[in-house]
């Protein structure tokens, strides 16, 4: 190995061990694979970038994983199966060995955790932060990916698991709130992408997406899609005990990083929501609804009164 270049001594060791079939040994220039017969590709891509989206001291094996998770949550929100991904890792010259052997670790997890491999994709050095970007592959039946498009006049709106503790992660990784238990940290920094209840619920939610830049703002790229206003009972929205004890409702309300399954689902299909909640082992919660009305959301308060926000959530050019 020692007669390769540095670049590529560094994808053998800590890449290549997490290359599937497809990828050719990471020795071509691009993967070769079939999609599973008769079924649809779905394509998503996110990027991450320290100081924006990790800290840049997180620990890189959770930077691997969150990287993975966020990518997998959009598969979740269209209801498919992971197939595979391509990455591209651009770091500083001077980034150790270690933090690429760590960052692999990661990825190694939660490969094995969520059935998937690494597809290829780019190493580049970069004076600037870490930036990580993956594209990821799934696949699911022709027709039945769940669409943002869709929602419809009375439908409920649901929520799986809890709100707010993303955000609240992010001030507790700081340091700027109390998290004695570390939960909330643990939360900003390792997302629990919902797939098989995204897998759960197609035929039964006639929209979705996850909720990443904010449950407002999130709700209301639903709205907007559909044409419909949304009402959001702030009482309803589902906070862990480490949220409630925080106390801020509005950030909760507003900030990024949940990546929980956001539906729209007509009052027919709760029973089979129930029960596919259920054999997923996934809470849901039934946190308002849609309306005819102008694409907006409304949150009210326990006596009806409308909670003035000073924003619907995150935005990188706004």
């Amino acid at each position: 190995m020692s007669d390769l270049p540095a670049e590529f001594a560094l994808i053998a060791r800590h890449f290549l061990p997490l290359a599937g079939p497809g990828a050719l040994f990471l020795a071509d220039d691009a993967a070769v694979f079939a999609p599973p017969n008769g079924r649809d590709l779905v394509v998503a891509a996110d990027a991450m970038v320290a100081g924006i989206h990790f800290l840049p001291d997180d620990p890189p094996d959770l930077v691997g994983r969150k990287l993975l998770r966020t990518n997998l949550s959009d598969l979740a929100a269209m209801g498919a199966t992971p197939l595979g991904y391509l990455m591209t890792v651009s770091a500083p010259r001077a980034t150790p060995d270690a933090w690429f052997a760590g960052f692999a670790a990661g990825l190694a997890a939660d490969q094995a955790e969520y059935a998937i491999s690494l597809l290829g994709g780019d190493t580049t050095s970069t004076p600037g932060p870490i930036s990580l970007s993956l594209t990821i592959l799934g696949h699911v039946a022709p027709g039945r990916a769940l669409r943002r498009a869709g929602a419809r006049d009375g439908d409920g709106l649901w929520v799986s698991g809890s709100i707010g503790d993303g955000a609240l992660g992010l001030l507790a990784a700081r340091g700027e709130i109390a998290d004695p238990n570390g939960t909330l940290a643990d939360r900003y920094r390792l997302p629990r992408p919902r797939l098989a209840l995204g897998q759960a619920v197609a035929g039964i939610a006639h929209a979705g997406m996850d909720v990443s830049d904010g449950l407002v703002q999130d709700t209301g790229h639903l709205c907007r899609a559909g044409g419909l206003g949304a009402v959001i009972e702030a009482d309803s929205v589902p906070l862990s005990p480490a949220a409630r004890a925080a106390g801020r409702l509005a950030l909760c309300l507003t900030g990024g990083d949940d990546y929980e399954l956001l539906l729209a689902v007509p009052p027919a299909a709760e029973p089979a929501l129930a029960e596919a909640a259920a054999r997923t082992g996934t809470p849901v919660t039934r946190i308002g609804g849609f309306r005819a009305d102008a694409p907006r959301v409304t949150v009210r308060a326990a006596d009806g009164t409308v909670l003035p926000l000073a924003t619907g959530g995150w935005s990188h050019f706004g």
